[in-house]
């Protein structure tokens, strides 16, 4: 997602709307004050408890992430409409409730990095390798945008049987070993 300035924007005076630019890191600000929890730890013999400390300390980095996450998977597109002498960002869909500033707003779509395009510098995922049995980014699911996968072989030479001959240098034997790899289709 991408927030960039209207084309014509001029300061005015007055109340900034709702959604604005700014909203993005401030929303994300928000998130994170708001994922803020006390923490508290006794001192004392023998665990008494006789002081306790408290502060406030972030959640748990998984928690924070899952929550930033949802706010980008529910943000909502806004354009820029006149309003008197100035323009407002509103939701696209004017049949969507207004904008709270909690939430995360974008001008333009991401492109979409599975296909390549060339005017935003994407090469796409056509023919990168990806690994079959990852659950993360270099996945083939994912990274393959569901379109699926081809397996080829690839012959890997490589050292083996090192020896360290006392004082100063190494021999080893070359190997070669057939590994399976895969590709974006």
């Amino acid at each position: 997602m991408r927030c960039q300035q209207p084309p014509s924007a001029t300061p005015s005076p007055g109340p900034a709307p709702p959604a604005t630019c700014l909203a993005a890191p401030a929303a994300l600000s928000q998130a994170l004050r708001a994922s803020l929890e006390m923490k508290c730890k006794c001192h004392g013999v023998s665990g008494s408890c006789s002081i306790r400390t408290c502060w406030k300390g972030l959640q748990e980095l998984r928690d924070v992430a899952t929550d930033l996450k949802t706010r980008y998977l529910s943000a909502t597109k806004v354009v820029h409409r006149p309003m008197g002498t100035r323009k407002h960002l509103v939701p696209k869909d004017l049949d969507i409730r207004p904008v709270k500033d909690s939430e995360l707003v974008y001008l333009q779509s991401s492109p979409d990095f599975c296909m390549k395009n060339e005017k935003v510098g994407s090469h796409g995922t056509q023919d990168r390798q990806c690994n079959k049995t990852s659950h993360g980014s270099d996945s083939c699911d994912l990274m393959c945008c569901g379109r699926g996968y081809n397996p080829y072989t690839d012959r890997v030479v490589e050292r083996c049987h090192c020896k360290y001959h006392w004082c100063c240098y190494v021999t080893c034997r070359r190997c070669e070993r057939t590994v399976e790899r895969y590709v974006c289709k």
